[in-house]
C-alpha cells in the first residue's frame, strides 16, 4: 500500500500493537501519547511501511502484521497450484449442512455489540420506576414469596424451615461430536462503490493516497466524502494516520481556513491520543497528560482543546472523588483531583464489567450454608481452599504459577461431581489442552475466544447466558477489558466466577489491567496458592518474579546461558540450538521448540530469526504470499489471539493452515496483514502457551525492551529446557530487579471499590509524555 506523503512517519499499525503493548516499548520513553513524528514502533521494531489495518485497540494484533511478503501464489491473486478454489459460501458451510457459519471473529464482534446495548438499556431502565422483584424468576422468585407470606401472615415461618431438600442440579451434557470445517475468518462488509468514489475524490484533492479511499469509507460511512471534505482531520481515525500527515491533508484541502488551534483539528487530536494511549494499555488518560502532549504538537489553548473535546462527545471526562470542570479544576472547597479522559468503549465497558462482578460477588450471603456438601478431601491444602472459597462466593480470584493450574481443575472436578455445569477456560488452545489433561476430561476445558463464539462449551440459555454454575478463566491477565466485559455480561445470576491466573505474566494485549485492578480492589477473596513450580526452571523463575536473577543448580542443562558478542552471532547461535543442539542433547525436536525475542525489527527480532531459521530448517521459494508448505506460522484471527499452525497449502481461495488440528483458510488478501512466520516470536505472543524447549534471544539491541515481566513470561514458557542466547551484560540483572511492569491508568479498580474503601492512589502511575 502507498505510505501517505510527506516524509511522516506511520500510525499505530497492527503489527505496532504487538510491540507497543506489551513487548518491544521503549522504556526510556514513558509516555502513554507520542511525541510528535515519534515513531510507533518498540525499541526492537522497525517502522512498518503502509498505513491502514484494524482499528488500534492495543490488542496483540502484532502477529496479525505479516511479513514483507514476495513473490506470487495466493497472496498474488492468482492460483498457485492451478487449481479452482470452492467458492466463498461452500467453504463457509463445509460441513454444516449448506448452512453458514459465524466465524469466531464474527461471534465476538456481535456479542460486543450486543452487550453496548445491553448497558444503554440498563442505563435507561435506571431512570424509571421498577416494582421489587417484578424480574425475579426461579428461585429468587419463590424466594421472595414465601417473605412476603410470612411477612403478611398468610403463612408460618416455621413452615418454611421443613421445606423439602432442593432438587440436584442437572450434570453436564456431554458434547456430541461436531464435524471439522475449515474456519474462515470474518469478511468485513464493503463500503459502497459510490462512497468509495467520493472518498477518492476527495484525498485526490488533497493530495493522498487512493489506496485509503476504502479504510477512510469503511470507518465514516456512507457519508465519508462530504464529513472528509468537512472535517479533513477525520483522517485520524483511520488507523496508521498520523498528525502531521493529516495536517498535510487539511492544509491541502482548506488552504488558510486552516490552523494548529481549529476545533476540529483539537478534537481530534484528543481521540488520537487516547486511541494511542489504547494501544498501550490505558484505558484513560490523565487530562494533564494529554495537555502537555496537545501542547507539544502546537495546541495554542490546551485546555480548551481537552474542554472542546468533551463538548463535541470525543472523549468522556471521568473525575472520582471530587467535582470539576473538563479541564481539571476543582470545585470551590475541594481539593484538586486529576480528570481522567477515556473513549466511551472502554468507558462503557470498565462500568459493565465492574457491575457484572459486583453482581456476582453479592450473590450468596450464607457462606456456611453454601459450603454443605462440597468435597475438600483427597485434595492438596491450596485446592481445599480454593474449593471452600468458591463453595461460599459467587467472585474469587486465585493466583499462582504453571504448577498452581492443577488446583481451579480440582475446583471444577468437585463442582462437577456435584452436578454442577462447571467449565475452565483458558487463554490458548494450548493451554486448553494442559487443562484437560490436568481435568481428565476434555468436555470440561473450553477457551475464551470458543466459549464467547459459541463454538465450545455448553452454549447459551434462552435468556443468552452461558448454561453453566461455575465457569473458571485461566491465563486471567490476558484478558483486556472489553472481552472480560463481553464474558461477564454472559453470566447469569448465581453463577459461581473465578479468574485465575499468574500476576507476573505480561498483561493483556489489549486496553485494561482486569486481573491486577481485581486483585488490587479487594472486592473479593483471593486465593494464593502456595504450590511451587518445580525444578531448576521454576526456581529461576520465581526468583525472577520477585525481582532476583539467582544462578541455580541445573544438573540436566535444564538452563544454559549461551553468551553472545553481537546480533550476528545471536541468530547463529539460535539457529544451531534450535536445528542442532537442543534436539541431540534432549531429544526435543524443533517442532517442540520455540524462539522468543523481544521485538520484531532489528538484526536479531523476529523477522531476521524466522529468515534464518526457514532457511535452515524449512528452505523454499516462499511461492504461496511468501509461504511454503511446511512452514511454521502465526495466525491471528482477532486481534489479541495468536495461533500457532502449520502452512498445508494454498489455491484461489486462500493459504489453507493446520492450527494444531483445526484447518483454516486465510484469504489471499489478508494473508500478509494475518499470517507470519513463527519459529519465532514474541513474549507477548507466547502468553498462555508452554513448548518442552525455549530458546530467549536477548541481542544486545534488546536492552531497553526489557522489563521483569518480559523476562518472567519469556523464561517461563519453557517446561523441561531453556536456553538463553545472552548478549545484553548487565541489562538482564537490572531489568530483573529495576524495572517492574509499566503501569496502565484505568478506572476499573475504583469502580470496584466502595467509596470509602478506595486509597488516595486509585490509578497506575501516570507517565508523562
Amino acid at each position: 500500500m502507498t505510505a501517505l506523503p510527506r516524509g511522516a512517519t506511520p500510525g499505530p499499525t497492527a503489527e505496532d500493537r504487538d510491540a507497543t503493548a506489551a513487548d518491544g516499548a521503549d522504556p526510556t520513553a514513558d509516555s502513554a501519547v507520542p511525541a510528535p513524528g515519534a515513531a510507533v514502533d518498540g525499541a526492537t521494531d522497525e517502522a512498518t511501511e503502509t498505513v491502514g489495518g484494524p482499528a488500534p485497540t492495543g490488542e496483540d494484533a502484532g502477529a496479525g502484521a505479516g511479513e514483507p511478503a514476495g513473490g506470487a501464489g495466493a497472496g498474488a491473486g492468482e492460483s498457485p497450484v492451478g487449481a479452482e478454489g470452492p467458492s466463498s459460501d461452500g467453504e463457509a458451510a463445509a460441513g454444516t449442512g449448506g448452512v453458514p457459519q459465524l466465524s469466531e471473529t464474527e461471534a465476538e464482534l456481535a456479542a460486543q455489540r450486543a452487550l453496548r446495548e445491553k448497558i444503554e438499556r440498563r442505563k435507561a431502565e435506571k431512570t424509571a420506576p421498577v416494582e421489587a422483584g417484578a424480574k425475579l424468576s426461579g428461585q429468587a422468585a419463590e424466594l421472595l414469596a414465601a417473605v412476603r407470606a410470612v411477612e403478611s401472615g398468610a403463612k408460618s415461618g416455621e413452615a418454611f424451615f421443613a421445606s423439602p431438600a432442593p432438587t440436584p442440579r442437572r450434570a453436564a451434557p456431554e458434547p456430541g461430536p461436531v464435524a471439522a470445517a475449515p474456519v474462515r475468518a470474518a469478511e468485513p462488509a464493503p463500503a459502497a462503490p459510490e462512497t468509495v468514489a467520493s472518498v477518492r475524490a476527495v484525498l485526490a484533492e488533497g493530495g493522498a493516497p487512493e489506496a485509503l479511499a476504502g479504510p477512510v469509507a469503511g470507518v465514516l460511512g456512507e457519508q465519508a466524502g462530504q464529513v472528509l471534505r468537512e472535517d479533513p482531520w477525520q483522517l485520524l481515525s483511520v488507523p496508521g494516520v498520523r498528525p502531521e500527515q493529516a495536517d498535510g491533508f487539511a492544509r491541502a484541502l482548506l488552504g488558510a481556513e486552516c490552523g494548529p488551534g481549529d476545533g476540529r483539528r483539537t478534537a481530534a487530536l484528543v481521540g488520537w491520543l487516547l486511541e494511542w494511549a489504547a494501544v498501550r494499555g490505558h484505558t484513560a488518560l490523565e487530562s494533564g497528560a494529554v495537555r502537555k502532549a496537545l501542547t507539544e504538537h502546537k495546541v495554542p489553548d490546551p485546555d480548551e482543546a481537552v474542554q472542546n473535546a468533551v463538548a463535541e462527545g470525543v472523549v468522556l471526562a471521568f473525575q472520582d472523588g471530587a467535582q470539576g470542570d473538563a479541564a481539571g479544576e476543582p470545585a470551590e472547597g475541594e481539593s484538586p483531583v486529576e480528570v481522567l479522559l477515556g473513549l466511551d468503549r472502554y468507558a462503557l465497558a470498565e462500568e459493565s464489567l465492574s457491575e457484572g462482578l459486583a453482581r456476582l460477588a453479592s450473590t450468596f450471603d450464607n457462606g456456611a450454608a453454601e459450603t454443605a456438601g462440597w468435597d475438600v478431601g483427597g485434595v492438596p491444602p491450596s485446592a481445599a481452599e480454593l474449593i471452600r472459597a468458591v463453595a461460599a462466593n459467587g467472585l474469587v480470584a486465585h493466583s499462582g504459577g504453571e504448577a498452581a493450574r492443577a488446583e481451579p481443575a480440582a475446583l471444577v472436578a468437585a463442582a462437577r461431581g456435584l452436578g454442577l455445569r462447571a467449565y475452565a477456560a483458558s487463554h490458548s488452545a494450548d493451554g486448553r489442552r494442559r487443562l484437560a489433561a490436568a481435568l481428565d476430561d476434555a468436555s470440561a476445558s473450553v477457551t475464551v475466544s470458543g466459549l464467547l463464539a459459541g463454538v465450545e462449551g455448553p452454549g447459551r440459555d434462552e435468556d443468552g447466558a452461558f448454561a453453566l454454575d461455575l465457569l473458571v478463566v485461566l491465563d486471567a491477565p490476558q484478558l483486556d477489558v472489553e472481552r472480560a466485559a463481553v464474558l461477564v455480561e454472559s453470566l447469569a445470576d448465581g453463577t459461581r466466577f473465578v479468574l485465575s491466573g499468574d500476576p507476573n505474566v505480561l498483561p493483556s494485549a489489549g486496553a485494561g489491567r482486569v486481573f491486577a485492578d481485581l486483585l488490587a480492589s479487594r472486592a473479593c477473596p483471593h486465593i494464593v496458592s502456595r504450590t511451587p513450580d518445580p525444578g531448576p526452571i521454576g526456581e529461576l523463575v520465581s526468583g525472577v518474579g520477585i525481582g532476583e536473577l539467582n544462578q541455580v543448580g541445573a544438573p540436566g542443562r535444564e538452563v544454559v546461558i549461551v553468551p553472545v558478542r553481537d546480533a550476528g552471532e545471536a541468530v547463529h547461535r539460535t539457529v544451531q540450538l534450535v536445528a542442532d543442539s537442543v534436539p541431540r542433547a534432549f531429544g526435543v525436536s524443533t517442532a517442540q521448540t520455540q524462539v522468543i525475542t523481544p521485538g520484531h525489527g532489528g538484526s536479531a527480532g523476529t523477522r531476521a530469526l524466522n529468515a534464518a531459521l526457514k532457511q535452515r530448517l524449512n528452505p523454499g521459494p516462499g511461492r504461496f504470499g511468501g509461504f511454503d508448505p511446511g512452514d511454521r506460522v502465526a495466525h491471528v484471527p482477532a486481534p489479541g489471539r495468536t495461533l500457532p499452525g502449520t502452512v498445508v497449502s494454498a489455491d484461489a481461495v486462500g493459504l489453507h493452515l493446520d492450527c494444531e488440528g483445526t484447518p483454516v483458510v486465510v484469504p489471499k488478501d489478508r494473508v500478509e496483514t494475518e499470517v507470519r512466520h513463527a519459529w519465532a516470536l514474541t513474549a507477548h505472543q507466547t502468553a498462555g502457551m508452554r513448548w518442552p524447549a525455549v530458546v530467549v534471544v536477548l541481542p544486545g539491541d534488546a536492552a531497553p525492551a526489557l522489563n521483569r515481566p518480559w523476562i518472567y513470561t519469556a523464561f517461563s514458557r519453557g517446561e523441561r529446557h531453556l536456553s538463553v542466547v545472552h548478549g545484553v551484560d548487565q541489562a538482564l540483572p537490572r531489568a530483573v530487579a529495576e524495572i517492574p511492569d509499566r503501569p496502565r491508568t484505568t478506572r476499573l479498580r475504583t469502580l470496584l471499590q466502595p467509596p470509602a474503601a478506595q486509597p488516595d492512589e486509585q490509578r497506575g502511575e501516570q507517565p508523562a509524555p
